[in-house]
């Protein structure tokens, strides 16, 4: 019996497309409703911003290798915008490099699974309300087939 060994090589954008696509699912089964690529109003743009059923606002930022990570260390920035952040990332990503503050997921194309749970810290009345008017404004334009991307 012959048996061949055929490696795969999975490029980084069908790699953020699966962890993105299995948070997204995490996510929903969680009571999330998720949005991808959301532009922050600082500049920055989430990979998924999610609002949760009591109005709670979670960003995850996907990360799809090592070197996404280290030269990507804006995660910070994301905090004044949401409830609750996390990182994504692929079962086979290094894990131990990530920092301990922000929640774990780990997801594949299917579905995912949460490691750390992500520390709240809810966001000032004000600031809620204008995001979450947004975010809702965001997913009506999209689902009426804008591509609109931006928090306004």
């Amino acid at each position: 019996m012959d048996t061949t060994v055929a490696f795969v090589t999975v490029s980084r954008p069908e790699t953020t497309a699966a962890v993105t696509r299995g948070a997204a699912r995490l996510l929903t089964a969680l009571g999330y409703a998720p949005l991808a690529e959301v532009t922050l109003p600082n500049g920055r743009r989430a990979d998924l911003m999610a609002l949760g059923r009591r109005g709670e606002i979670f960003i995850v930022e996907v990360k799809s290798s090592l070197e996404d990570f280290r030269t990507d260390q804006k995660w910070h920035e994301y905090q004044p915008y949401c409830d609750a952040f996390a990182f994504a990332v692929a079962p086979e990503f290094p894990r131990e490099i990530l920092p301990q503050e922000p929640g774990l997921i780990v997801a594949d194309g299917f579905g995912g699974a949460v490691l750390r749970e992500a520390a709240a810290v809810p966001l000032a009345g004000a600031r809620r309300k204008a995001l979450t008017l947004a975010f809702g404004r965001l997913a009506a334009l999209r689902a009426a087939g804008v591509q609109a991307l931006s928090l306004e």
